[in-house]
C-alpha cells in the first residue's frame, strides 16, 4: 500500500471514528501532500456544514491592555521587551468598544490582555458585570492568561461564559524551550479543566512550527485536544517577533495550519474553529483558506483603532484593513465570494 493511500485511510477513519493513534497522527500530519490536503479540506467542509451550515460567527476582539507579568520567549509583550509601548484601555473605552461593535452587529466581545496585574479580580469582574448589564444578549469571552480557580469562578459569577486560553504545547519540554521558568504546561492545563469545571465554554489550542516543535509534539496536542473536548479551537502559525529570543527563527507554515484546522474539524466535529489573525497574517487569503480548510469563526478587532499596533505578539500582525471591526462590509463580501455568510448571533458552540 502506499504512502499516500495511507494517509487518505487515516483521512477516511478519522472522519469516521475522530480519533487516531498517536503514531497515526504522527504519520498523518509527517507524510500529508498536497492531494492530501484537498482531500482533507472536502471532507472537513462537509462536517462543518453538517453541524454549522455555511455561516461565519463573528467575535469582537478587544485588547485591553498589553502589559504583562511573564516573559515568554515568542510574544512581542513579554515583560522583558523594553521597547513595547506599553497602555491600558480604561473601564470607559472598554465599554465604548462594546457599544460600536453591538451597533456592527456583534453579540459575543472578546476581552484579551496580557496578564496585567493591574486587573485585579475585583477590577475585572466590575467589568464583566458592566458589559452584562449592559448587553444582557451577548457572550463575554475573557482571554486574560492563567489565574486562580477562585478567580476564574468570581469573574463567571459575574457573568463571563466563554475563556481561551491556549495550551501552545502538550509537552512539557518542549514547553521549557518556549517559556521561562515558573511556568510550566501542567499548570496551563489544570487551568483549563478548571475553567471547564466551573462551566465556561473552553477554548484553547496551540502554535503551527513553534521552535523546537516536532511532529510527535503535535500529535500530543491532537490527543489532548480529544481529551479535554473543548468548546474552541485556536490554532496558528508561529510569527517571530523582531524584539524576543526567537527573532530569527523561521515562520510556521499556512499549508500545515491549514491541514491541521481541517484534522481538528474531522476530530471535534460540531467544535467553533477560527480563521485567525496570525494565518491572515502570514497569507493574504489565509482566512478565507481557513474557512474552506473547515473553520467557522473569525475575530475582528474593536480596539480603538490608536492601540491596536501596540499589541504586538508578532510581527506584521493584521491591524488595520480587515482586520478592523470597520471594514466589516468587505469581510462580509470576501466570505461571500467563496460561499459564507457572516453570521450576526452568538454562535454558541455544539459541542457541549
Amino acid at each position: 500500500m502506499t504512502k499516500k493511500n495511507d494517509t487518505k485511510q487515516l483521512i477516511d477513519k478519522l472522519d469516521e471514528t475522530h480519533a487516531l493513534s498517536r503514531d497515526e497522527w504522527i504519520c498523518l500530519i509527517r507524510d500529508r501532500t498536497a492531494d492530501d490536503a484537498d482531500y482533507l479540506f472536502e471532507r472537513a467542509q462537509k462536517v462543518r456544514i453538517r453541524h454549522y451550515g455555511r455561516d461565519v460567527y463573528i467575535r469582537g476582539l478587544i485588547e485591553f491592555t498589553n502589559y504583562c507579568k511573564n516573559d515568554c520567549f515568542y510574544c512581542g509583550i513579554r515583560k522583558s521587551n523594553k521597547n513595547a509601548e506599553r497602555y491600558r484601555l480604561t473601564k470607559e473605552q472598554i465599554l465604548s468598544c462594546c457599544e460600536l461593535g453591538y451597533s456592527l452587529g456583534f453579540r459575543t466581545f472578546v476581552l484579551q490582555g496580557g496578564e496585567d496585574g493591574s486587573f485585579t479580580d475585583d477590577r475585572l469582574t466590575d467589568l464583566v458585570s458592566s458589559i452584562r448589564m449592559r448587553w444582557n444578549d451577548c457572550a463575554i469571552t475573557l482571554s486574560v492568561g492563567e489565574r486562580s480557580y477562585e478567580s476564574y469562578r468570581q469573574l463567571y459569577d459575574a457573568g463571563a461564559n466563554r475563556f481561551l486560553l491556549r495550551h501552545e504545547t502538550y509537552d512539557d519540554t518542549h514547553y521549557r524551550k518556549l517559556h521561562p521558568s515558573g511556568l510550566s504546561a501542567a499548570q496551563r492545563k489544570q487551568c483549563l479543566w478548571d475553567l471547564k469545571e466551573i462551566g465556561y465554554q473552553v477554548g484553547t489550542g496551540f502554535m503551527v512550527g513553534s521552535p523546537y516543535q516536532t511532529f510527535e509534539n503535535l500529535a500530543d496536542d491532537m490527543l489532548f485536544l480529544k481529551e479535554l473536548n473543548p468548546q474552541m479551537v485556536g490554532i496558528g502559525p508561529f510569527i517571530p517577533h523582531h524584539d524576543t529570543p526567537f527573532a530569527d527563527q523561521k515562520a510556521g507554515s499556512a499549508d500545515l495550519t491549514l491541514f491541521l484546522l481541517g484534522l481538528i474539524r474531522l476530530l471535534l466535529p460540531k467544535v467553533l474553529l477560527p480563521a485567525t489573525t496570525a494565518l491572515g497574517t502570514v497569507d493574504s487569503d489565509g482566512r478565507e483558506k481557513g474557512i474552506l480548510a473547515g473553520a467557522n469563526v473569525i475575530m475582528p478587532n474593536l480596539s480603538p483603532p490608536q492601540v491596536r499596533e501596540k499589541y504586538l505578539l508578532y510581527d506584521n500582525k493584521l491591524c488595520t484593513g480587515d482586520e478592523a471591526a470597520e471594514s466589516l462590509r468587505s469581510l462580509t463580501q470576501r466570505m461571500q465570494k467563496i460561499g459564507y455568510e457572516i453570521q450576526v448571533s452568538r454562535g454558541d458552540s455544539l459541542n457541549v
